[in-house]
Protein backbone atom coordinates (compact mmCIF):
# COMPACT_ATOMS: atom_id res chain seq x y z
CA UNK A 1 0.00 0.00 0.00
CA UNK A 2 1.29 3.43 -0.94
CA UNK A 3 1.29 6.42 1.41
CA UNK A 4 -2.06 7.51 -0.04
CA UNK A 5 -4.93 5.27 -1.12
CA UNK A 6 -5.02 5.95 -4.86
CA UNK A 7 -8.66 6.42 -5.80
CA UNK A 8 -10.80 6.71 -8.88
CA UNK A 9 -14.46 7.77 -9.04
CA UNK A 10 -16.76 6.53 -11.79
CA UNK A 11 -19.61 9.01 -12.10
CA UNK A 12 -19.65 12.71 -11.29
CA UNK A 13 -23.31 13.52 -10.76
CA UNK A 14 -24.76 14.40 -7.37
CA UNK A 15 -23.08 11.52 -5.56
CA UNK A 16 -19.62 11.75 -7.07
CA UNK A 17 -19.47 15.53 -7.05
CA UNK A 18 -21.21 16.39 -3.77
CA UNK A 19 -20.44 13.40 -1.54
CA UNK A 20 -17.44 11.33 -2.56
CA UNK A 21 -15.02 13.83 -4.05
CA UNK A 22 -15.23 16.39 -1.19
CA UNK A 23 -14.98 13.68 1.48
CA UNK A 24 -11.93 12.17 -0.21
CA UNK A 25 -10.27 15.56 -0.60
CA UNK A 26 -10.69 16.22 3.13
CA UNK A 27 -9.19 12.88 4.20
CA UNK A 28 -5.38 12.73 4.20
CA UNK A 29 -5.42 8.94 3.72
CA UNK A 30 -6.83 9.26 0.19
CA UNK A 31 -5.68 10.76 -3.08
CA UNK A 32 -8.17 11.34 -5.87
CA UNK A 33 -6.33 10.32 -9.03
CA UNK A 34 -9.10 9.84 -11.62
CA UNK A 35 -12.68 10.91 -12.28
CA UNK A 36 -14.79 9.30 -14.99
CA UNK A 37 -17.60 11.30 -16.56
CA UNK A 38 -18.82 11.55 -20.12
CA UNK A 39 -20.68 14.82 -19.54
CA UNK A 40 -18.73 17.84 -20.88
CA UNK A 41 -19.98 20.33 -18.26
CA UNK A 42 -19.28 17.90 -15.44
CA UNK A 43 -15.83 17.24 -16.90
CA UNK A 44 -15.07 20.96 -16.79
CA UNK A 45 -16.28 21.17 -13.19
CA UNK A 46 -14.19 18.16 -12.19
CA UNK A 47 -11.04 19.64 -13.74
CA UNK A 48 -11.61 23.01 -12.06
CA UNK A 49 -12.41 21.56 -8.64
CA UNK A 50 -9.91 18.67 -8.63
CA UNK A 51 -6.99 19.81 -10.81
CA UNK A 52 -4.72 16.97 -9.69
CA UNK A 53 -7.12 14.27 -10.89
CA UNK A 54 -7.22 12.94 -14.43
CA UNK A 55 -10.69 13.44 -15.90
CA UNK A 56 -11.54 10.70 -18.38
CA UNK A 57 -14.69 9.89 -20.29
CA UNK A 58 -14.89 6.10 -20.19
CA UNK A 59 -14.67 3.48 -17.42
CA UNK A 60 -12.59 1.30 -19.77
CA UNK A 61 -9.76 3.83 -19.59
CA UNK A 62 -9.88 3.74 -15.79
CA UNK A 63 -9.78 -0.05 -15.65
CA UNK A 64 -6.88 -0.07 -18.12
CA UNK A 65 -4.85 1.75 -15.47
CA UNK A 66 -5.98 -0.42 -12.57
CA UNK A 67 -2.37 -1.05 -11.50
CA UNK A 68 -2.11 2.65 -10.65
CA UNK A 69 -5.13 2.56 -8.31
CA UNK A 70 -6.08 0.98 -5.00
CA UNK A 71 -9.77 1.88 -4.80
CA UNK A 72 -12.67 2.55 -7.17
CA UNK A 73 -15.86 4.33 -6.14
CA UNK A 74 -18.93 3.64 -8.27
CA UNK A 75 -21.33 6.58 -8.29
CA UNK A 76 -23.29 5.90 -11.46
CA UNK A 77 -26.90 4.92 -12.22
CA UNK A 78 -28.32 2.03 -10.19
CA UNK A 79 -28.53 -0.36 -13.13
CA UNK A 80 -24.78 -0.11 -13.78
CA UNK A 81 -23.56 -0.63 -10.21
CA UNK A 82 -23.16 -4.40 -10.19
CA UNK A 83 -21.40 -4.73 -13.55
CA UNK A 84 -18.91 -1.97 -12.75
CA UNK A 85 -18.27 -3.44 -9.30
CA UNK A 86 -17.56 -6.83 -10.87
CA UNK A 87 -15.03 -5.28 -13.23
CA UNK A 88 -13.24 -3.52 -10.38
CA UNK A 89 -13.16 -6.70 -8.28
CA UNK A 90 -11.75 -8.71 -11.20
CA UNK A 91 -8.86 -6.23 -11.35
CA UNK A 92 -8.13 -6.61 -7.66
CA UNK A 93 -9.33 -3.16 -6.64
CA UNK A 94 -11.13 -2.31 -3.43
CA UNK A 95 -14.62 -1.09 -4.27
CA UNK A 96 -17.18 1.29 -2.78
CA UNK A 97 -20.57 1.22 -4.47
CA UNK A 98 -23.40 3.67 -3.98
CA UNK A 99 -26.61 2.21 -2.63
CA UNK A 100 -28.29 0.11 -3.88
CA UNK A 101 -25.13 -1.77 -4.81
CA UNK A 102 -27.18 -3.98 -7.15
CA UNK A 103 -30.70 -4.30 -8.49
CA UNK A 104 -32.00 -7.32 -6.61
CA UNK A 105 -30.47 -10.01 -4.44
CA UNK A 106 -29.41 -12.30 -7.29
CA UNK A 107 -27.20 -9.60 -8.78
CA UNK A 108 -26.04 -8.43 -5.37
CA UNK A 109 -25.21 -11.94 -4.24
CA UNK A 110 -23.02 -12.45 -7.32
CA UNK A 111 -21.03 -9.31 -6.59
CA UNK A 112 -20.60 -10.25 -2.95
CA UNK A 113 -19.48 -13.80 -3.78
CA UNK A 114 -16.97 -12.52 -6.33
CA UNK A 115 -15.45 -10.14 -3.79
CA UNK A 116 -15.24 -12.87 -1.15
CA UNK A 117 -13.67 -15.40 -3.51
CA UNK A 118 -11.03 -12.94 -4.69
CA UNK A 119 -10.39 -11.50 -1.24
CA UNK A 120 -11.27 -7.99 -2.42
CA UNK A 121 -12.73 -5.34 -0.13
CA UNK A 122 -16.29 -4.32 -1.03
CA UNK A 123 -18.36 -1.77 0.86
CA UNK A 124 -21.56 0.16 0.22
CA UNK A 125 -21.92 3.91 0.77
CA UNK A 126 -24.73 3.87 3.36
CA UNK A 127 -23.77 7.38 4.40
CA UNK A 128 -26.97 8.09 6.31
CA UNK A 129 -25.79 5.88 9.14
CA UNK A 130 -23.88 9.05 10.00
CA UNK A 131 -26.73 11.57 9.79
CA UNK A 132 -26.78 13.64 12.97
CA UNK A 133 -30.46 13.01 13.66
CA UNK A 134 -30.02 9.26 13.22
CA UNK A 135 -26.96 9.23 15.49
CA UNK A 136 -29.08 11.05 18.08
CA UNK A 137 -31.89 8.48 17.83
CA UNK A 138 -29.35 5.69 18.15
CA UNK A 139 -27.80 7.20 21.26
CA UNK A 140 -31.18 7.77 22.94
CA UNK A 141 -32.33 4.20 22.27
CA UNK A 142 -29.05 2.64 23.35
CA UNK A 143 -29.06 4.64 26.60
CA UNK A 144 -32.61 3.49 27.31
CA UNK A 145 -33.98 7.03 27.59
CA UNK A 146 -37.19 6.04 25.80
CA UNK A 147 -37.70 2.85 27.75
CA UNK A 148 -38.42 -0.19 25.59
CA UNK A 149 -38.95 1.07 22.05
CA UNK A 150 -41.91 -0.46 20.25
CA UNK A 151 -42.49 1.91 17.32
CA UNK A 152 -40.06 3.62 14.93
CA UNK A 153 -41.31 6.00 12.25
CA UNK A 154 -38.94 7.32 9.60
CA UNK A 155 -39.81 9.57 6.68
CA UNK A 156 -37.86 10.78 3.70
CA UNK A 157 -40.43 12.85 1.85
CA UNK A 158 -39.84 15.49 -0.80
CA UNK A 159 -41.91 17.70 -3.08
CA UNK A 160 -40.89 17.03 -6.67
CA UNK A 161 -44.17 16.74 -8.57
CA UNK A 162 -42.66 17.66 -11.94
CA UNK A 163 -40.82 14.97 -13.83
CA UNK A 164 -37.12 15.81 -14.10
CA UNK A 165 -34.80 14.64 -16.83
CA UNK A 166 -32.38 11.90 -15.85
CA UNK A 167 -32.19 8.23 -15.06
CA UNK A 168 -33.78 8.54 -11.61
CA UNK A 169 -37.02 9.76 -13.13
CA UNK A 170 -36.91 7.63 -16.25
CA UNK A 171 -35.65 4.22 -15.09
CA UNK A 172 -38.24 1.48 -14.46
CA UNK A 173 -38.15 -0.62 -11.32
CA UNK A 174 -36.31 -3.40 -13.18
CA UNK A 175 -33.40 -0.99 -13.64
CA UNK A 176 -33.41 0.23 -10.06
CA UNK A 177 -35.80 3.11 -10.68
CA UNK A 178 -38.35 4.48 -8.24
CA UNK A 179 -38.26 5.99 -4.79
CA UNK A 180 -38.10 2.61 -3.06
CA UNK A 181 -34.75 1.83 -4.70
CA UNK A 182 -33.59 5.43 -4.31
CA UNK A 183 -34.44 6.35 -0.71
CA UNK A 184 -35.48 2.94 0.56
CA UNK A 185 -31.93 1.66 1.13
CA UNK A 186 -31.36 4.58 3.52
CA UNK A 187 -34.40 4.18 5.76
CA UNK A 188 -34.43 0.37 5.71
CA UNK A 189 -30.75 0.21 6.59
CA UNK A 190 -31.25 2.67 9.45
CA UNK A 191 -34.16 0.64 10.85
CA UNK A 192 -32.15 -2.58 10.75
CA UNK A 193 -29.16 -0.91 12.38
CA UNK A 194 -31.38 0.18 15.26
CA UNK A 195 -33.66 -2.81 15.78
CA UNK A 196 -32.18 -5.82 14.01
CA UNK A 197 -33.38 -8.35 11.43
CA UNK A 198 -36.84 -8.16 9.86
CA UNK A 199 -39.46 -10.90 10.17
CA UNK A 200 -42.27 -9.48 8.00
CA UNK A 201 -42.87 -6.73 5.43
CA UNK A 202 -46.05 -4.97 4.32
CA UNK A 203 -45.83 -2.45 1.49
CA UNK A 204 -48.07 0.09 -0.23
CA UNK A 205 -46.36 1.25 -3.43
CA UNK A 206 -47.89 3.97 -5.60
CA UNK A 207 -47.07 6.04 -8.66
CA UNK A 208 -48.73 9.44 -8.33
CA UNK A 209 -46.80 11.76 -10.64
CA UNK A 210 -47.77 11.95 -14.28
CA UNK A 211 -45.39 10.43 -16.81
CA UNK A 212 -43.37 8.46 -14.26
CA UNK A 213 -42.41 4.89 -14.95
CA UNK A 214 -41.74 3.82 -11.36
CA UNK A 215 -42.98 4.35 -7.81
CA UNK A 216 -42.85 7.77 -6.16
CA UNK A 217 -44.93 7.25 -2.99
CA UNK A 218 -44.23 4.27 -0.72
CA UNK A 219 -45.20 3.13 2.77
CA UNK A 220 -43.43 0.17 4.37
CA UNK A 221 -44.43 -1.44 7.63
CA UNK A 222 -41.81 -3.89 8.78
CA UNK A 223 -41.74 -5.99 11.92
CA UNK A 224 -38.37 -6.76 13.43
CA UNK A 225 -37.58 -10.04 15.15
CA UNK A 226 -37.06 -7.90 18.26
CA UNK A 227 -40.77 -7.01 18.19
CA UNK A 228 -40.30 -3.38 17.15
CA UNK A 229 -42.51 -2.11 14.32
CA UNK A 230 -40.86 0.27 11.85
CA UNK A 231 -43.06 2.41 9.60
CA UNK A 232 -41.09 3.91 6.75
CA UNK A 233 -42.46 6.54 4.37
CA UNK A 234 -40.77 7.53 1.10
CA UNK A 235 -42.16 10.08 -1.29
CA UNK A 236 -41.33 12.67 -3.92
CA UNK A 237 -44.93 13.97 -3.98
CA UNK A 238 -45.24 15.16 -0.39
CA UNK A 239 -46.20 18.83 -0.52
CA UNK A 240 -45.50 19.73 3.13
CA UNK A 241 -42.72 18.60 5.48
CA UNK A 242 -43.39 16.11 8.26
CA UNK A 243 -41.36 14.60 11.11
CA UNK A 244 -38.13 12.96 10.03
CA UNK A 245 -38.16 10.54 12.97
CA UNK A 246 -40.77 9.67 15.59
CA UNK A 247 -39.66 7.02 18.07
CA UNK A 248 -42.01 5.75 20.78
CA UNK A 249 -41.07 3.76 23.84
CA UNK A 250 -42.60 2.68 27.12
CA UNK A 251 -41.12 5.67 28.99
CA UNK A 252 -40.93 8.50 26.46
CA UNK A 253 -41.00 9.47 22.80
CA UNK A 254 -38.59 11.41 20.62
CA UNK A 255 -39.58 13.52 17.61
CA UNK A 256 -37.37 15.44 15.21
CA UNK A 257 -38.06 17.14 11.87
CA UNK A 258 -35.92 18.70 9.20
CA UNK A 259 -33.04 17.08 7.36
CA UNK A 260 -29.42 16.41 8.16
CA UNK A 261 -27.40 19.43 6.93
CA UNK A 262 -24.41 17.60 5.44
CA UNK A 263 -25.65 17.17 1.87
CA UNK A 264 -26.50 20.87 1.60
CA UNK A 265 -23.21 21.90 3.21
CA UNK A 266 -21.14 19.74 0.90
CA UNK A 267 -23.12 20.96 -2.11
CA UNK A 268 -22.40 24.55 -1.12
CA UNK A 269 -18.70 23.83 -0.84
CA UNK A 270 -18.34 23.76 2.95
CA UNK A 271 -15.40 21.45 3.69
CA UNK A 272 -15.93 18.63 6.21
CA UNK A 273 -13.07 20.10 8.23
CA UNK A 274 -15.06 23.28 8.94
CA UNK A 275 -16.08 23.76 12.58
CA UNK A 276 -19.74 24.12 11.62
CA UNK A 277 -19.86 21.06 9.38
CA UNK A 278 -22.59 18.56 10.27
CA UNK A 279 -24.05 20.70 13.05
CA UNK A 280 -27.80 21.25 13.40
CA UNK A 281 -28.95 24.64 14.77
CA UNK A 282 -30.65 24.62 18.15
CA UNK A 283 -33.92 25.72 16.56
CA UNK A 284 -34.07 22.37 14.72
CA UNK A 285 -33.25 20.06 17.63
CA UNK A 286 -35.74 17.31 18.43
CA UNK A 287 -37.94 16.90 21.51
CA UNK A 288 -38.04 14.09 24.04
CA UNK A 289 -40.72 13.61 26.63
CA UNK A 290 -43.98 12.08 27.80
CA UNK A 291 -47.33 13.83 28.18
CA UNK A 292 -46.91 17.51 29.00
CA UNK A 293 -43.26 17.13 30.00
CA UNK A 294 -40.82 17.50 27.15
CA UNK A 295 -37.49 19.14 26.44
CA UNK A 296 -35.14 19.59 23.49
CA UNK A 297 -32.23 17.25 22.84
CA UNK A 298 -29.11 18.54 21.12
CA UNK A 299 -28.63 16.84 17.76
CA UNK A 300 -25.29 15.09 17.53
CA UNK A 301 -23.03 16.34 14.72
CA UNK A 302 -23.39 14.45 11.46
CA UNK A 303 -20.24 12.67 10.35
CA UNK A 304 -20.11 11.38 6.77
CA UNK A 305 -16.28 11.50 6.92
CA UNK A 306 -16.51 8.57 9.36
CA UNK A 307 -17.25 6.29 6.41
CA UNK A 308 -13.92 7.07 4.77
CA UNK A 309 -12.01 6.96 8.04
CA UNK A 310 -13.34 3.46 8.54
CA UNK A 311 -12.64 2.51 4.94
CA UNK A 312 -9.01 3.64 5.19
CA UNK A 313 -8.55 1.49 8.29
CA UNK A 314 -10.10 -1.51 6.55
CA UNK A 315 -7.97 -1.11 3.41
CA UNK A 316 -4.83 -0.89 5.55
CA UNK A 317 -5.90 -3.97 7.52
CA UNK A 318 -6.50 -2.09 10.77
CA UNK A 319 -10.27 -2.45 11.19
CA UNK A 320 -13.60 -3.69 9.82
CA UNK A 321 -15.40 -2.29 6.79
CA UNK A 322 -17.51 0.76 7.62
CA UNK A 323 -20.48 -0.98 5.96
CA UNK A 324 -20.65 -4.74 5.57
CA UNK A 325 -22.12 -5.47 2.09
CA UNK A 326 -24.09 -8.35 3.63
CA UNK A 327 -26.15 -5.68 5.42
CA UNK A 328 -26.96 -4.06 2.09
CA UNK A 329 -27.88 -7.43 0.60
CA UNK A 330 -30.43 -7.81 3.41
CA UNK A 331 -31.84 -4.41 2.47
CA UNK A 332 -32.20 -5.55 -1.15
CA UNK A 333 -34.13 -8.62 0.03
CA UNK A 334 -36.61 -6.38 1.84
CA UNK A 335 -37.04 -4.17 -1.23
CA UNK A 336 -37.67 -7.24 -3.36
CA UNK A 337 -40.22 -8.58 -0.90
CA UNK A 338 -41.96 -5.19 -0.82
CA UNK A 339 -42.24 -5.05 -4.61
CA UNK A 340 -43.42 -8.66 -4.80
CA UNK A 341 -46.19 -8.34 -2.22
CA UNK A 342 -47.22 -4.68 -2.43
CA UNK A 343 -50.62 -3.13 -2.84
CA UNK A 344 -50.15 -1.00 -5.97
CA UNK A 345 -51.94 2.11 -7.16
CA UNK A 346 -51.11 3.67 -10.54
Amino acid sequence: MTEHIRTGIIGYGLSGRVFHAPLLRADPDFRLDAIVTGDPSRSDDARDTHPHADVISNPDDLFDRADDLDLVIIATSNASHAALAQRAIERGLAVVVDKPFAVGTAEGGEVLREAQERGTLLSVFQNRRWDGDFLTVRELTERGELGEVFSFESRMERWRPTLRAGWKAEAPVEQGGGVLYDLGPHVIDQAIQLFGPVSSVHAEIDTRGQGRSADDDVLLSIRHESGVRSRLSLSTVSALPTDRFRVRGTSAAFVIGGTDPQEQQLGEGLPPTDEGYGRTPESAWGLIGAGDEQHPVETLPGDYPAFYRGLASAIRGDGPLPVDPADSLEVLAIIEEAHASAEYSR
